[in-house]
């Protein structure tokens, strides 16, 4: 059913005549009756009846000249609705991980809900491997994920991914640990006899962990698994080992960052 026809029957409705829909749709009045006839066919029944000279809707051709105006309504708004530079609004799906949605999607979600009151965003936290399993199955629109530069992520031909930004990671040790001057390779060196906390739903971490170890000249203990950050930092502050953690998080008490870059030259 096309929209045009419709168009003409509610202007027939409106007008009273077909010679009166012919000049306001700028057209003939014998496509006018043509169109008419198509859509009854298409519907399986009469629309129009002679009157006269003339011809008049049928109680059917009123009934859908009444459901047409709301359809015609209908597809009006939205064309409207997803015309370039129309109103966004909708519902996106965001799966993360928590330091990304906290420090960077939340912010988002605020300005938003100024800027464009229509758009709903619904926020799932994943680590990488959940979230982008979630993006190959439509189950989310937008996956936040991240990985290492010694344990990059393997290239997907389904997924565009966009960087968006980089973060320096150290080692968290306890905080009276003594590293003066050791460079990346002799402050793994320093703790190839503690344990090791990796993430427990991602192993990117684990595999920069287990290179670094290897190049330094042993195999990490890895015993506990966390991947809450602050759970990290509290593992580390009873002393229950080490483990890689972002420069930019407020170290807890007891707690010291070790950069993996140059030389550690506080002591």
């Amino acid at each position: 059913m096309e929209t045009r026809r419709l168009h003409l029957l509610v202007d027939l409705a409106r007008l009273g005549s077909m010679r009166a829909v012919a000049e306001a749709q700028s057209t003939t009045t014998s496509t006018v009756s043509q169109q008419i006839t198509v859509l009854a066919r298409e519907m399986g029944t009469a629309l129009t009846e002679p009157q006269g000279r003339r011809v008049r809707l049928t109680p059917a051709g009123r009934r859908l000249a009444e459901h047409a105006t709301g359809i015609l309504a209908a597809v009006e708004a939205a064309r409207l609705d997803v015309a370039p530079g129309a109103e966004p609004n909708g519902t996106l799906r965001v799966a993360g991980f928590a330091t990304a949605i906290r420090s960077f999607l939340l912010p988002v979600v605020a300005d938003l809900a100024g800027s464009h009151p229509r758009v709903n965003v619904l926020i799932r936290e994943h680590e990488p491997a959940e979230a982008l399993a979630l993006l190959a199955t439509d189950e989310t629109d937008l996956a936040l994920t991240y990985d290492y530069n010694l344990a990059p992520a393997a290239d997907d031909p389904t997924v565009h991914p966009t960087p968006l930004w980089s973060a320096r990671w150290g080692l968290g040790v306890p905080a009276h640990a003594d590293v003066c001057g050791m460079t990346t390779l002799e402050v793994f060196a320093r703790f190839r006899a503690h344990d090791w906390i990796v993430n427990s739903r991602n192993t990117a971490d684990e595999t920069a962990i287990r290179t670094l170890a290897s190049m330094a000249g042993f195999t990490p203990r890895v015993t506990h698994r966390a991947d809450s950050l602050d759970l990290v930092q509290g593992m580390i502050a009873a002393q229950l080992g080490v483990g890689l953690l972002p420069l930019g998080t407020v170290p807890f008490p007891g707690v010291r960052f070790l950069p993996l870059t140059g030389s550690n030259k506080s002591c």
